[in-house]
């Protein structure tokens, strides 16, 4: 699917962080072909948004979600834009108890982070979620926009069953592919940050993988 000069030496096409711009890596994913669109764009680049949920509209299969990170003062811009190509559902809230995170000029601490709930068709979680997750603990690899891991386990868990494909678009510190593996799930992962795009690699490298790969027989009990 895409130049294997792209990826890591421990990567194969199915579970692979590919080095390069979305925009243009993107081109040759097959229409219909992704379960979930999980990803945390850099958040006042509204073109990127835009951008986003027409790809999503394309790869993603029928009745699947996008989830999109978002933390700042032009949602409404943001939400205008992915409208134009994708169903609006909800805004997930991923809340760090007493986050430093200060937002400047408007004399704003902020603890909630939305996630933008987006879909195509009429999909929704394969198990019932709160619309607020909600963590004591900071997320530690590193990774400037970094988002807890557990937060993310949660929602990809609901979302999607072990075998799917998950598209992430700006990998940056690896967090999804990296829950992909502990899951079961495959990833398709971009990063135009060479050493960025590394690290993420070396992280998904060092993650446990799921114990046994469930049959359906399994899944379907593992999966409740």
């Amino acid at each position: 699917m895409l130049g294997p000069y792209l990826l890591g030496p421990n990567d194969t096409p199915e579970n692979g962080i590919y080095t390069g711009d979305a925009r243009e890596l993107a081109k040759v994913i097959p229409d219909e072909s992704v379960d979930l669109v999980f990803c945390d764009p850099i958040y006042d680049r509204i073109d990127d948004y835009r951008w986003l949920a027409e790809t999503a509209s394309r790869v993603l299969k029928m009745d699947r979600a996008c989830l999109a990170w978002y933390g700042g003062p032009r949602l409404k811009e943001t939400i205008g834009a992915m409208d134009l190509a994708l169903d609006w559902v909800w805004p997930l809230q991923y809340t760090v108890v007493a986050k430093g995170r200060k937002l400047i000029g408007y004399n704003l601490f902020v603890w909630t982070t939305p996630c933008l709930w987006y879909r195509k068709g009429a999909g929704y979680p394969e198990r019932r979620i709160p619309d607020t997750f909600i963590s004591h603990e900071r997320p530690s690899n590193g990774h400037k926009w970094n988002k807890n891991i557990s937060v993310v386990t949660y929602w990809m868990h609901a979302f999607v069953g072990q075998g799917t494909i998950v598209f992430d678009p700006f990998t940056g510190g690896g967090t999804v592919p990296a829950v992909c593996k502990m899951l079961g799930r495959r990833y398709l992962a971009f990063e135009i940050d060479p050493d960025v795009a590394q690290r993420a690699r070396d992280r998904v490298r060092d993650t446990q993988p799921p114990l046994f790969v469930a049959g359906p027989e399994q899944a379907a009990l593992w999966e409740t």
